[in-house]
């Protein structure tokens, strides 16, 4: 209890602070809670008029901050002095924009706003939904603002403040550069608040803000309003990761966790680590870890649920939901699943039926009344927003999801458990940096609701503790520019500003800032390699005579043997493909190597296409499909021919069982001979004799130390190398984003879409229209005029070739409709090849390689197909395409598709058949992603 005394100073700060900050002090009390220090400290600063970058763990309530600054916003300030009587003038209304990396998290906060301040004051704008445009309150993906920046719409006219939230995004290796376009090129009257994650350079990130921005505060908290306590599951038992807050500080593993993984290590050593059952987070040959059931029965009963279970497999989260189906779990009241069915129902109205049971509506209906339901990308998006809705209320209580979840809207639990470290990136499996860690636990406790939060992390032999307390004790995760730029950014950048003013605001950059930075500690190493390598040159000196020399001749030779190697593998690659490219229908050849080893008769020999020749074979195993140059270490040769049906189908099981046994009736001989390899021996070469009879004769090839020497040499020869590569690296970062826009100015000036006098032409006009990874591919296009005369489903098929990327490489090329679709794919492959030579030879990154993947499923879903042909048509290693992957593509398909429509530099037919096809895809699943 405090005193009378104390009761009146806390009065007196508290009147102090309503005079010093009235507006924080009326937003304040509307809140229903009291701020936090960091909070109130970011708003203080906001209302001084500075800018203000604020770090804070996940659920901290950084978003407050952003609130603050609409009600700034909208609360008006006072006009400049008048003339009269130098007091304030009336107050104006000011515009806020609020920016957000997901449409999620931009329809989220929009009707968050909408709740506060009412619908006539808040407007929303993402790709697919444009809401009350004009309003005081704006809430944008960063793409928009992006682009209303570059086209200088009047809707920026009045603003005064712009939320950045989530601005740790500018990492993202794919859009992150959008973020710092937006804070570049925001006119300097705009006030920006930045809300990040907890990053450790967060000083680094402020002092690039104040150079760009002008004064910016820096409030950093790493504070959680919910503390979270770490735990390990190992098989049955639950252990504390820490004994106390002490402990985590210092990364102090619980002695009793080490002590019985220890003990379990031993014991799976010894073969005695068995347990029954074909669990769903097993690990190693003999472990076998608690079934995913048992982790949500076990959270259940320990109070720990609602609960995110994180399995970084799209497939892994739908078998654990039916795992957890077959052992009869079931978490929900009869109240809750009625009320589950009701809100399921209202949601999916939408949906025509046929298309639900394709979807495996009545199972994951099934799952979410008994209270689970997955969480990932492949999902239709209608079915991940319904999860969503449940699992905030409460209904749903066990969620299994792909980190993806962890960077998408507000869905705070209790309880978050990893069943592994480990995740898939698209290209290996990697570790989970302390980063990650940090998001996807940062989930665990909601605030106002739990008093603490949970993160659990399985245990597997491949897991050790001491890791895990370095993931969730490390605050190392700093934020690194992602920024580069693109022809699209250039011709807009010249538009804008001009040529040489367009390179200044390039080397203002966040991810310039930081090379120039980083030069300083490259110098520092490059100095002491050079130390290193002196040292290295004395330890390597032969009394005999000049090691150096010796040395060099023992590279050449090296150099020289690799150089035979390649040489030999150029002209079998190009013997292999000359003998593709000869082959007719029903020759019969003999694959020599790989998986698909064996005979095998052609069934399209596929020449006529553009690249290498990848004809369609049938193997004596009954396996059809494409084989490619690198199959044959030798050239194809024809064996004998059988007689081909003329419509013979590929995928008839009894099809190919009979012409397979046809290939077996020849009698040839499956494997052939094997014979080595023809090529020049190694010792016929001439200049390799030379340089081995020269190293004979050198004094220091008698020397008896010879081998210690070279073994120096070979280390200060490495040393040499890497010292060379960082001084590439210095004298690169130096200006380097400067350098790569002026070789994109000079390709677009060679292509027509810059003049030579630096001004934009109506063909650049046309490219700084265009918003995709492949900007200037689909620019060519338009001009090249490959899309025109296409039918409306064919136009989707050309257009979805420069968006779509597969997941993964898949080894055969996908199949395309036959006629106009295969030319206009054909000679956008003939560009995109022009386009990748010109960007190789001026030293740029090359545009991505079309991808031939979605074009089936969209061409048939803008005709009008079934939703079930048009899945099972997607070109995936593991089956049909994925409802939630098509429903994206489709929509990147028709992001472009509007822009052909709206673009100046398409025919009035192309235009109008882009508008058809967009009216041929939002249809029933897209129809309703579209209205959503």
């Amino acid at each position: 209890m405090s005193s009378p005394a104390e009761r009146y100073a806390a009065a007196r700060r508290r009147a102090a602070q309503a005079s010093a900050f009235p507006a924080l002090d009326e937003f304040a009390r509307d809140l229903g809670f009291d701020l936090d220090d960091f909070q109130r400290e970011a708003c203080e600063a906001l209302e001084r008029g500075s800018g203000v970058l604020v770090c804070a763990p996940t659920g901290a309530g950084k978003t407050v901050v952003g609130e603050f600054a609409v009600h700034l916003a909208l609360r008006g300030t006072p006009g400049k002095p008048t003339a009269a009587d130098g007091g304030p003038g009336p107050a104006t209304r000011r515009k806020c924009f609020y920016t957000t990396p997901i449409k999620a998290l931009s329809n989220q906060k929009y009707h968050d706003l909408v709740d506060r301040y009412g619908a006539e004051q808040v407007g929303l704008l993402t790709g697919d939904n444009a809401i009350n445009g004009d309003a005081p309150v704006v809430v944008m993906t960063t793409e928009v603002l992006r682009n209303m920046l570059y086209a200088g719409s009047a809707t920026l006219e009045g603003l005064a403040y712009v939320v950045m939230d989530e601005v740790h995004y500018l990492a993202d290796r794919f859009r992150g550069g959008v973020w710092e376009e937006v804070i570049i090129h925001l006119p300097a009257s705009v006030t920006l608040v930045s809300l990040s994650a907890t990053v450790s350079n967060a000083e680094e990130f402020a002092d690039w803000l104040v150079t760009v921005r002008g004064e910016t505060a820096v409030v950093v908290s790493e504070h959680r309003p919910v503390p979270l306590w770490q735990h390990m599951l190992v098989g049955r038992r639950m252990f504390d990761l820490f004994h106390d807050a002490d402990a985590a500080r210092k990364h102090d593993v619980h002695p009793e966790l080490l002590r019985y993984t220890r003990d379990t290590m031993r014991r799976l050593e010894l073969g005695e680590g068995r347990s029954a059952g074909p669990g769903g987070g097993r690990r190693g040959p003999r472990w076998r870890g608690p079934m995913r059931p048992d982790i949500v029965d076990r959270l259940d009963r320990e109070g720990l649920l609602p609960a995110i279970l994180f399995i970084f497999s799209r497939a892994g989260c739908d078998a654990a939901v039916q795992q957890c189906l077959a052992a009869g779990l079931r978490l929900t009241s009869p109240e809750e699943r009625a009320e589950i069915r009701r809100v399921v129902e209202s949601r999916v109205t939408a949906i025509p039926g046929e298309d639900l049971s394709v979807l495996g509506y009545w199972e994951w209906l099934d799952g979410l009344e008994r209270g689970l339901a997955a969480h990932h990308a492949g999902m239709l998006p209608a079915f991940k927003e319904v999860v969503e809705e449940l699992f905030v209320r409460g209904l749903v209580k066990a969620v299994f999801a792909t980190e993806t979840l962890a960077l998408g809207i507000n869905m705070p639990a209790r309880c978050v458990v990893l069943e592994r470290l480990v995740k898939f990136n698209g290209e290996a499996h990697v570790d989970l940096t302390p980063g990650e860690y940090t998001q996807l636990t940062g989930r665990a406790g909601r605030r106002g609701i739990d008093v603490e939060g949970h993160a659990v992390v399985v245990w597997s032999p491949e897991t050790d503790p001491r890791h895990v307390a370095g993931l969730a004790s490390t605050r190392t995760y700093p934020l690194r520019s992602s920024f580069r730029p693109s022809y699209n950014m250039a011709v807009n950048l010249v538009g804008t500003v001009g040529a040489e003013p367009a390179r200044a605001l390039l080397e203002s950059s966040f991810a310039q800032f930081q090379a120039d930075r980083s030069v300083v500690g490259l110098a520092r190493q490059v100095q002491r390699n050079t130390e290193t390598i002196e040292a290295y040159g004395a330890e390597a000196a032969c009394h005999h005579g000049d090691f150096d020399e010796y040395f060099a001749l023992r590279v050449a030779i090296a150099d020289r043997e690799r150089a035979i190697a390649r040489q030999g593998q150029t002209q079998r690659k190009a013997a292999a493909v000359a003998s593709l490219e000869r082959l007719r229908v029903g020759d019969v050849i003999r694959v020599p190597s790989g998986r698909r080893a064996g005979l095998a008769v052609v069934l399209d020999p596929a020449t006529g296409g553009f690249g290498e020749p990848r004809p369609l074979v049938l193997t004596q195993d009954r396996w059809a499909g494409r084989v490619s140059p690198g199959d044959f270490t030798t050239p194809a040769e024809v064996l004998a021919r059988i007689r081909v049906p003329k419509h013979f189908n590929h995928r008839s099981p009894a099809a190919r069982r009979d012409l397979a046994a046809e290939i077996s009736g020849t009698g040839l001989d499956r494997h052939g001979r094997r014979g080595g390899r023809s090529r020049q021996a190694a010792g016929e070469d001439h200049r390799l004799s030379q340089l081995r009879a020269e190293l004979r004769r050198h004094p220091c090839h008698a020397c008896s130390d010879r081998e210690e020497h070279a073994r120096w040499a070979e280390r200060r020869r490495r040393l040499e190398r890497d010292t060379e590569e960082l001084r590439q690296r210095v004298a690169g970062r130096t200006g380097s984003l400067a350098r790569t826009f002026d070789r994109i100015v000079a390709l677009l000036t060679a292509r027509g879409y810059l003049s030579t006098e630096g001004e934009v032409t109506d063909a650049g006009r046309m490219l700084g229209r265009i918003w995709t990874e492949a900007d200037l591919l689909v620019a060519e296009c338009l001009r090249r005029k490959i899309w025109d005369g296409l039918s409306p489903a064919e136009l989707a098929a050309a257009v979805s070739v420069v968006v779509f990327e597969a997941r993964r490489d898949v080894d055969e090329r996908a199949s395309l409709p036959r006629g106009a679709v295969a030319d206009a794919v054909d000679e956008t492959f003939k560009l995109w090849s022009d386009i990748e030579a010109d960007e190789a030879a001026r030293g740029l990154a090359v545009t991505r390689e079309p991808d031939l993947g979605f074009a089936w499923p969209i061409y048939r879903w803008a005709r009008g197909e079934a939703l079930a042909k048009v899945l099972a048509s997607g070109h995936q290693i593991d089956g049909e395409m994925p409802a939630g992957d098509f429903v994206r593509w489709a929509r990147q398909v028709v992001d472009l598709l509007g822009q052909v429509a709206d673009s100046g530099g398409a025919s009035a037919e192309l235009r109008g058949t882009a508008r058809q096809a967009i009216a041929a895809v939002n249809r029933g699943v897209l129809a309703y992603h579209a209205a959503g």
